[in-house]
């Protein structure tokens, strides 16, 4: 039996590469890249690298094999469609009668536009009748820390979320879920919603950063139109402005409020803490 993770040299999906590394024994491990190069640190470690892309369903012919546990990463590529991407993968995994598909998908609480092809995954995956795991991702601490220069730069944090509470937790902290689920037994056809333990609001990540830097941070409160022009005009293209700053309109509804505690009991430790993100950001 392997272990297999497409999108491996993502933020993400490396992670989980490398908590498997730790694990189980690197022959086991196989990290699907759409650039070998990019993977050379992985492959020196001893896992197996393959490379293959969605968008060519070829490139995953008989990358699978029966037993196997495959977690797929779902695409980045939000203008795309991405539920014909996934389905190149979980064809193939029901082809080679793969013994579990976890999926990275969204809570399901969350209604913006960014869950849609979620939803349509979640379907495309049950509909498969292959053996399956929804690791329903909330939000990430590091969508906010990995950015915080401009939020330096201007002394404000600035969102359309209203008083909405996140319940983030680290990268390395989902990473760690999967790889639970992955190394695991008994999460056939399971859903897990994952959270952070503690939901915080904006003012409150502001207060955060003004504590850590010692300068005065604010919360800037604007509109999803204003918000969606703040990110076209940083350079992100306009549809997918548009559907980011969707998001601050669940959150302010309070779609992003994860309390099921699914993540801190499959990783068995308490979630990171927003403020230990903080730091790690202003520490690089």
């Amino acid at each position: 039996m392997g272990i297999i993770v497409t999108g491996a040299t993502g933020k993400l999906g490396r992670l989980v590469v490398e908590q498997l590394l730790e694990k189980v024994p690197a022959e086991q491990v196989t990290a699907v890249v759409r650039s070998a190069g990019k993977a050379a640190d992985l492959a020196e470690r001893g896992a197996r690298i393959a490379v293959a892309d969605y968008n060519a369903p070829e490139t995953f012919d008989g990358l699978f094999a029966a037993g196997d546990k495959v977690l797929l990463i779902s695409g980045n590529e939000v203008a795309n469609d991405r539920v014909a991407q996934h389905r190149v993968v979980i064809d193939a995994a029901k082809a080679a009668g793969v013994a579990l598909l976890a999926y990275t998908s969204a809570p399901g609480t969350l209604s913006a536009a960014l869950a849609d092809d979620h939803r349509g995954t979640e379907e495309a995956l049950r509909d498969s009748g292959v053996p399956y795991v929804l690791l329903r991702n909330g939000w990430y601490h590091e969508n906010y820390t990995e950015n915080l220069a401009p939020v330096l730069a201007h002394h404000a944090v600035i969102a359309a979320a209203g008083e909405g509470r996140v319940s983030s937790a680290s990268r390395a902290d989902y990473a760690a879920a999967a790889v639970a689920v992955l190394t695991g037994e008994g999460h056939a056809n399971a859903t897990y919603e994952l959270g952070g333990d503690v939901a915080w609001s904006f003012a409150e990540y502001a207060a955060e950063l003004s504590r850590q830097t010692g300068e005065t941070i604010a919360y800037r409160r604007v509109t999803v139109e204003e918000l969606t022009g703040i990110l076209a005009g940083a350079g992100i293209p306009e549809p997918v402005a548009a559907v980011l700053a969707g998001v601050d309109t669940s959150i302010e509804k309070g779609e992003l409020v994860v309390d099921s505690g699914d993540l801190s009991r499959l990783i068995g430790r308490p979630t990171t803490p927003l403020a230990e993100a903080v730091a790690a950001a202003l520490a690089n």
